[in-house]
């Protein structure tokens, strides 16, 4: 895999991205204020799924995208060697 590779958005879609990440980062801070002011572990907690799931949930679409977009056009090309990087993807998506 080459270190320099590249993925070139469209402005829409790094307006996605950036929205949806600048929503995460809210929730991570709303969390920390949490327990800064003691509230009740039950409530962190479901904050934290709440959390999990919205970057789940770009992660999908994210690797979505990769799918169709960087993958397809590796394989278009002949560079049967993206299909090592996407196992070695699914294997880091997959650790639990």
């Amino acid at each position: 895999m080459e270190k320099d590779k590249k993925t070139y958005r469209t402005d829409e879609e790094k307006r996605l991205i950036t929205n949806r990440l600048s929503r995460i980062e809210g929730q991570v801070k709303g969390i920390k204020r949490m327990v800064e002011e003691d509230k009740y572990c039950h409530d962190i907690l479901i904050q934290l799924s709440a959390i999990e799931n919205s970057i789940r949930s770009l992660s999908n679409h994210i690797l979505e995208n990769h799918l169709y977009s960087c993958v397809s056009n590796d394989l278009e090309k002949g560079n049967l060697e993206v299909i090592d990087e996407l196992i070695s993807l699914f294997k880091k998506f997959n650790k639990a």
